[in-house]
């Protein structure tokens, strides 16, 4: 009977939503027992630039002499086809490297992650690289 009351109905809805929207601005996911958070940064890096394509030999330069140094504990990278409507709305297609890193979230890793995007960016001539970062759960 209660909740047919309008200011009560209206303050059910607002807790409702607050608590609807308090799990979405949770920072870190509930990890099963022997797992625990990380940030997964997944960056994808296109290949064509003016002159040509990134080569597999420049690809593994930029891999040992950029990536490695900002996370020296490991990656994992796969080449993959990327399709997306351009600017005159055709759809084009292009090889990528996708690259993924696990790490703790630091301002550290931020700042070496920044640092990779803006060395690819520069050194192939690109204008974006895609970046989708995940909050997960890891075992080992």
């Amino acid at each position: 009977m209660l909740a047919r009351h309008p200011i009560i109905q209206a303050s059910l809805w607002h807790l409702l939503i607050a608590l609807l929207m308090s799990g979405c601005a949770s920072s870190a996911p509930i990890c099963l027992p022997g797992t625990h958070p990380i940030v997964l940064d997944s960056l994808y890096f296109g290949t064509a630039k003016p002159d040509g394509i990134v080569t597999d030999q420049e690809w593994t330069s930029f891999l040992n002499d950029t990536v490695s140094g900002e996370f020296p504990e490991g990656l994992t990278f796969w080449i993959a086809q990327g399709r997306w409507k351009n600017a005159t709305g055709s759809v084009a297609t292009e090889i990528s490297h996708v690259l993924q890193l696990a790490h703790d979230g630091s301002q550290e890793r931020e700042r070496g992650l920044q640092r990779i995007i803006r060395t690819y960016k520069s050194r192939f001539r690109q204008d974006a690289v895609m970046r989708i970062r995940s909050q997960v759960c890891r075992s080992l």
